[in-house]
């Protein structure tokens, strides 16, 4: 029987070198049973407290210390275990960039051990919406980067406040800060956390004014704020876990360690709070005889889980969330950096004519140049979780507004400048705030489309144009963009409109009509001829004129191996047209033609006239 349990004890000797701790731990918990002898069976127990601490069950490994501990005071040496996992711990959160040594640390070092997403907690923080992921406590002064979500403002100042560039990367998509200190608190969110938590609010506020006097060595100053905000918010982790470090700085060994049991209790899964506990724990040094671990007299009831869910579904006013630009819900909200929050399309076009905040008139000119408007993570999952049939009533409308600017038929968007022609470039400038609207709606909807036409006096607008696709845009900080573009299709307005300040139009496409027979051979022999007419103009001209049209509008192209195969007749003929010293009333004629005969006759026409210019 010796012989069995002496192999037992090897083979469990072996799964802890092996790190296989959970399989240690159980073997370890077989041969306690029948153990008398009260030496043996506290070295048995310490083996398995052992095993459980390094398998990441601290809390089960700490109530088997303290039942060690009951037998006889624990020695240093069955305490090196232990010491050794708190050092590895310990080194690891140093890696993770932790703080240690006061207790705000406590609020920033607890991700590194934690989920990426951390579920429902104690503090009832259903989906974890009121979190900050970065000491995975309620969210207190939330700050919202650029890629949308939230953190305490505290808490990515720590992060940053040993760097020489205070870069932050977001604990939730890895998206790179490049400076915190421009980003200041979300006003509605805080707002809105302040009034649906106001007891959560004000421990906040005792834990930051906790910390300062810590700070300070006011230690006995610090300990009243905390006393006071775990009165108010009982199932704070952090609390404990701060207030823990303070009793261990006033040597209350005691109360350290309850305090650190309690937040390893509410957050089991937190390395800080774990790291914490084991040294209330060593420090003690078990003197005193410990009753059953707190933590199984204190693990907080599932019923609180979803608590702060609920209280925010019985005071939520739905004016709680709205714009304060178009006063109605929130639709894609985002959060400028100086903190101020809009539906995303309030914003743009806000910036469209001021590139300052429409709230504090601060500067926005780089936040403009990057684009980067991610929508404000919780403020749509409160309104998604909340205030669902608002939030469908906006989608609705949403829709059906991207429905009706998709249409390239009817309303089509119409920019009134020059002429443009199918299969070639037109660059644009775009400053004015109705066509950064326009081109903007145009790139949203998916179609990067809209109709160019010549200005008219009377109509607006000339009653022919060319339709623009949209190949690439280059903003600038100041709003304006540099538009690059291609013809792609003609069309005839049927109706004249205005949307928003800029021009629309209902239009109908034009196609050349095609022949056959006779017609056609006619027609081949006429194109082939103005072709090498139009060949000798070009080559005609001076070398830097020539180089000047190649490099806006590219080389003239071939002629086409089917004459009729494209709706817009060759190309070549429209990249001659944009070239010709014409103006735009003379070039507009030919958009119009549904004839490549008569277009074709026209051009000759313009060419010869060209010639006997030259001659005279």
């Amino acid at each position: 029987m010796a012989t069995e349990r002496e192999s037992m004890l090897q083979l469990a000797e072996e799964a802890f070198q092996s790190k296989t701790f959970d399989l240690a731990a159980d073997i370890y918990e077989c041969q306690l049973a029948g153990v008398g002898d009260p030496a043996r069976r506290q070295e048995l127990m310490v083996k398995r407290a052992d095993a459980l601490a390094f398998g990441g069950r601290l809390a089960e490994a700490l109530a088997m210390y303290r039942q060690a501990s009951e037998i006889e005071r624990l020695g240093p040496g069955l305490l090196a275990k232990l010491i050794e996992y708190l050092s590895g711990s310990i080194r690891r959160q140093d890696g993770a960039g932790s703080q240690s040594g006061s207790p705000a640390g406590a609020e920033e070092a607890g991700a590194a051990g934690a989920p990426a997403r951390p579920a429902a907690d104690a503090t009832g923080c259903g989906d974890a919406d009121f979190f900050c992921r970065i000491c995975l406590n309620f969210l207190f002064e939330p700050v919202t980067l650029p890629c949308g979500h939230c953190f305490c403002r505290k808490c990515l100042e720590r992060e940053t406040k040993d760097k020489e560039r205070p870069v932050a990367v977001c604990k939730q998509c890895g998206f790179r800060v490049a400076d915190v200190r421009g980003y200041r608190v979300n006003v509605v969110l805080s707002s809105l956390l302040a009034k649906w938590f106001p007891a959560l609010h004000q421990a906040g506020r005792l834990r930051r004014e906790g910390n300062g006097l810590y700070a300070e060595k006011k230690t006995e100053a610090a300990l009243e704020k905390y006393n006071q905000a775990i009165l108010i918010a009982p199932m704070d982790h952090i609390l404990f876990s701060n207030r823990s470090q303070i009793h261990s700085s006033l040597k209350h060994y005691e109360k350290a360690l309850r305090d650190a049991e309690m937040a390893c209790c509410l957050k089991p899964d937190w390395s800080k709070v774990n790291s914490r506990t084991t040294c209330s724990f060593i420090c003690s040094a078990l003197q005193t005889s410990a009753t059953n671990s707190l933590c199984k007299k204190n693990r907080p009831p599932s019923a609180v889980t979803d608590a702060l869910s609920s209280a925010v579904s019985e005071v939520l006013d739905p004016t709680d969330l709205e714009c304060s630009l178009c006063m109605r819900l929130f639709y894609e909200p985002v959060t400028t950096p100086c903190g101020h929050t809009f539906c995303l399309q309030c914003l743009e076009r806000c910036l469209d004519h001021n590139p300052k905040c429409p709230l504090c008139k601060e500067e926005l000119s780089d936040y403009l140049v990057q684009r980067k408007y991610c929508k404000t993570a919780l403020m749509e999952n409160l309104i998604s979780k909340f205030l669902t049939a608002e939030l469908m009533e906006r989608q609705k409308i949403h829709q059906e507004e991207i429905a009706e600017l998709s249409n390239l038929n009817k309303h089509v968007p119409i920019f009134v400048c020059t002429m443009a022609f199918p299969t070639v470039p037109c660059p644009l400038h775009i400053f004015e705030p109705c066509y950064r609207l326009m081109i903007r709606r145009c790139m949203e909807t998916g179609t990067n489309c809209f109709g160019m036409c010549l200005g008219d006096e009377l109509k607006g607008f000339a009653d022919y144009g060319c339709l623009l696709e949209i190949r690439d845009v280059q903003f600038f900080s100041d709003g304006r963009s540099v538009v690059d573009t291609i013809g792609r299709r003609r069309f005839k307005v049927i109706q004249h409109r205005e949307r928003d300040g800029y021009n629309t139009a209902d239009i109908e496409y034009l196609e050349d009509v095609k022949v056959e027979g006779v017609a056609k051979r006619e027609l081949q022999s006429l194109h082939d001829a103005v072709y090498d007419q139009a060949l000798v103009w070009v080559n005609s001209l001076k070398a830097e004129q020539k180089e000047r049209i190649e490099g806006h509008f590219g080389p003239m192209p071939e002629k086409d191996s089917e004459l009729q195969a494209s709706p817009n007749g060759p190309s070549w003929c429209w990249w001659l047209l944009a070239v010709l010293p014409l103006e735009g009333r003379a070039q507009l004629p030919f958009l119009a033609l549904t004839s490549l005969k008569d277009r074709l006759s026209g051009i000759r026409k313009v060419l010869l006239f060209m010639a006997q210019s030259r001659h005279r």
